[in-house]
This record gives C-alpha cells, sequence and structure tokens, in this order.
C-alpha cells in the first residue's frame, strides 16, 4: 500500500463489506432453504435472481484476472479465447434441461447412478469435490494480491479476514444467502466494471482496443480453440454452477442459463480490455494486469479493481461453501443409498473445514490460471457422458472408459509427461491444445466402444437397461 491512508481505505471497505454482507443475508431457517435455496416459504428462487447467481458466481476473481492477463498477452484474441469459457452455460443449461425432463433426475449425481452406476458416481464426487477446493485458496489468492505480494504479511491477512467474513454469512444462510447476496455482489461488479471501462477506453482511439491482436495459434488462437473443446464437458464439474440448474422449473432454469451465459461472456471480453490497455500502454503487469493497470491509474482506480475482485472473488467463494455443504450432506448420502433429512449443522462443518483446508495452497505459489487449465483438462471425459448419454439406459464401462483416460491425461500434462509430437502449433498452448483434442477423441472412443460391443454382440446399447 502506498501509505496508511489508502490501507484504512482498502482493509476497512473489505471490512464494511464483511460487515454489511452478514447483516444483510438471510438466515436459514429450514433444509430447503440452507441446501437449495427456497425462502422460508418452500417457493424456489426467482428467475432473475437464478440469473443474477448464475453470472457473478462464474465471474470468479481468478476469471476476470485471467482474462486481462491474457488481453495483455494477446490483446483482445486473449480476451475472446478466455471469454469463450462462458458458453459453458449454455450447453451446461441445455444438457440439464433435457436430463430433468427425460429422465426426471434431481440431481448430477442421481443421474450418474441410475445411468452409470455408483463407482462412476463416486469418481465424479471427486472430481468435483477437488474442482471446489481449488475455488478456495484461487479466489483468495487473487483477493489477498490486492493487499500485498504473496510472502507479505498484509497478502495473507486479507485472503484470511476475506474468508472469514465470507464463511460467516455462509454459514448464516446457506445456499439461500449465497443468492441473496449474488444479487448484490452482481450489481457492485456489473457498476464498477462500467466505472472503470469508463476510464480505460476513452485513452485509445475508436476501435484501437478491440483490433488489438491478431488471429494466429500462436497468438491466442490456441487458448481460443482449448475453450471450445472444454466447453463441452468443463461445466459439468463445477457444482457451483449445475447445483443452480435444480433450483426452478425446467423452462425458467434453461432461460437463466442462456441468459447469465451470454451476460458472462460480455462482461469477461470487456474486462479483458484492461489487459489489451497494459499491452498498449506499455505496463509491466507482473501476473497481475488488474493491480498494474489500478497502480498506473491512480489510488481510486485500483480501489474500483479491488473493488471488483472482492464482489466476484466472494460470490464465487460463498457458492462454493454452499456447495460443498450440499456435496456432505445430501450427495454423499445419495452415494451410500442411504435416504434422510439433510443435517445443516453438517454442512455447516464441512464449509468450516473447507475455509481452513482450502487456504493451504496459498503458501504454495501454484498458478491461479492453473486451476482452471488442469482440471479442465482432466474432466475432458465427461463430454461423452452427458452429451451422448441418450445413446444407452445404462453402461458403466462406457463412463470408466471415458472419464478415467482423460483424468490420466490431465495428470500426465500437469507432471510434463505428454510427448511434445502431440502439440497442435508452437505458441504457449500447442500441447494443451494437442492434449484436449486427442484426448477427446481417446475418451469418446472409450465411451462408444462397449455401446459398439454390445451392439455386435446382438444387444442393441439403446436397450442396455440397468439391473434390478
Amino acid at each position: 500500500m502506498p501509505d496508511n491512508a489508502t490501507a484504512f481505505l482498502f482493509w476497512g471497505f473489505l471490512l464494511v463489506y464483511g460487515a454489511v454482507m452478514y447483516v444483510i443475508s438471510p438466515r436459514a431457517l429450514s433444509f430447503q432453504s440452507f441446501f437449495r435455496g427456497a425462502d422460508d416459504k418452500g417457493r424456489p428462487v426467482a428467475s432473475w435472481s437464478l440469473t443474477a447467481s448464475i453470472f457473478i458466481s462464474w465471474i470468479f476473481a481468478k476469471s476476470v484476472t485471467n482474462a486481462a492477463n491474457l488481453g495483455s498477452t494477446y490483446g483482445i484474441v486473449g480476451g475472446l479465447a478466455y471469454a469463450t469459457y462462458w458458453l459453458s452455460i449454455p450447453i451446461a443449461g441445455v444438457v440439464i434441461y433435457h436430463l430433468r425432463t427425460r429422465t426426471g433426475s434431481t440431481s448430477l449425481t442421481q443421474f450418474l447412478i441410475s445411468r452409470y452406476g455408483r463407482f462412476a458416481a463416486v469418481g465424479f464426487t471427486v472430481a468435483i469435490l477437488i474442482r471446489l477446493y481449488n475455488e478456495v485458496w484461487s479466489n483468495t489468492a487473487v483477493v489477498g494480491g490486492y493487499f500485498g505480494h504473496p510472502g507479505d504479511f498484509a497478502y495473507y491477512g486479507a485472503a484470511i479476514v476475506f474468508t472469514l467474513v465470507t464463511l460467516f454469512y455462509s454459514l448464516k444462510g446457506g445456499l439461500r444467502s449465497s443468492i441473496f447476496t449474488d444479487v448484490i455482489q452482481a450489481g457492485v461488479f456489473l457498476f464498477f466494471l462500467g466505472t472503470v471501462l469508463f476510464v480505460i477506453v476513452p485513452l485509445h482511439p475508436a476501435g484501437e482496443l478491440l483490433t488489438s491482436g491478431s488471429f494466429h495459434l500462436n497468438t491466442g488462437v490456441d487458448l481460443l480453440l482449448v475453450a471450445l473443446l472444454q466447453v463441452l464437458s468443463y461445466p459439468f464439474h463445477d457444482p457451483v454452477l449445475t447445483d443452480r440448474g435444480f433450483l426452478n422449473n425446467e423452462k425458467t432454469m434453461l432461460k437463466s442459463f442462456v441468459v447469465a451465459g451470454v451476460l458472462g461472456f460480455i462482461s469477461i471480453l470487456a474486462f479483458s480490455l484492461v489487459g489489451v490497455h497494459a499491452q498498449l500502454a506499455g505496463i509491466n503487469t507482473l501476473g497481475n494486469a488488474p493491480a498494474a493497470v489500478g497502480h498506473s491509474l491512480g489510488v481510486a482506480a485500483l480501489f474500483f479493481m479491488t473493488v471488483i475482485m472482492i464482489s466476484s472473488a466472494g460470490s464465487t467463494l460463498d457458492s462454493t461453501f454452499a456447495s460443498l455443504s450440499k456435496s456432505a450432506a445430501l450427495d454423499m448420502p445419495t452415494l451410500l443409498g442411504k435416504s434422510r433429512r439433510p443435517s445443516v449443522r453438517l454442512g455447516m462443518w464441512v464449509m468450516i473445514v473447507f475455509a481452513v483446508l482450502g487456504n493451504l495452497p496459498l503458501f504454495a505459489g501454484t498458478a491461479i490460471l492453473k486451476a482452471t487449465t488442469i482440471s479442465g483438462t482432466m474432466v475432458m471425459g465427461l463430454a461423452p457422458v452427458f452429451l451422448l448419454a441418450w445413446l444407452t439406459r445404462y453402461s458403466p464401462a462406457s463412463f470408466h472408459l471415458s472419464f478415467w483416460p482423460g483424468v490420466a491425461l490431465g495428470l500426465l500434462l500437469a507432471v510434463g509427461m505428454i510427448p511434445a509430437s502431440w502439440a497442435i502449433g508452437d505458441g504457449k498452448y500447442a500441447l494443451l491444445l494437442g492434449t484436449n483434442t486427442w484426448g477427446l477423441l481417446i475418451c469418446t472412443g472409450g465411451y462408444l466402444l462397449p455401446l459398439v460391443w454390445r451392439s455386435l454382440s446382438g444387444d442393441m446399447p439403446g436397450l442396455a437397461k440397468q439391473p434390478r
């Protein structure tokens, strides 16, 4: 922080933000309210609230940071590449719509058990728990970066305080509290995003921001292609998104998902202009374009950036806590074949445990982007599992021959064991693109193999039934 007065402003906002969120958050008076977001009378989430919640809960703090960083590296092409991930939202909405209307499933876990068996649902649950774990540290790390550098007391202090204030109001209201505060956080985000763009856009000639960069594989198009591949699988391992697909009737849900996806795409692309400005102005971003641009424009701009990050990170973190509690209290009993009243107390304890354990990677210095790209690669096998589910009524082998090869390839990529010959192009994301391209073909082939074998054996895949 430049001086004590500025430090007081930033810390003061963080504490006031936490106090306000706690005071205005509704208290959940029933398990339907805590886990399903219903109001005190049991009514489901309103359409506009659901849309706002989907929109802002997917505007992660790390996402807007990544979008700006890619804009500073590749120009508008980088922003477009990252914004493409928001096509995941309408794709998830369409799939969940058909899943609900055709199978009557009330959750992805229930659907997986009925279509692919209990062990398939266990593997899926492990994947989403890893995803949720990543969401904790990767968002608190971004907030900490506006108060200090990694290793500084202020950095860790801000991340921990931010975690605690989010945890407090999440414990008060669960998913209902998360959705209620999402509406406010969405409004705050959009207002300050507009304010930042109002400052930045006039600094450049008309059209300069939107014509930066070039469309070549090694200038960001490789990441754009990765995003187009990963949107086929990426949304299904994020319960922050998919849990919201079961909170209202099918048509209302689908409309909310489509509108939220379009708004998210536009917002991420717009925020990438912060990074494009940094590139055009020759600002050294040091891996954090929003903070660097904020510093260059003065305390007010940096404060606006901080508000954007806190509001976006808060919406994601409270949704993460809500999804973790639901996973423990609702999904886990379903996996164990037990039907019992969900335990709100258990859900609260799960929030507390993950608030502590989820921040441990802060001390390891893990790159924020890896929380997105590596996990997205590991779950590529979910694309056939959900998009081709109509081909069979029951086929556990199809799930495992699709899902686990994807996990293996994601792990091999993470440890640097994917051969260079798999790369497509020579850009920074050439190997990531190759792994996702060939990997998706492998996973799809694995999914279809049992169905083809069954067909050749005289048992049509569409007639394969779950044993009673």
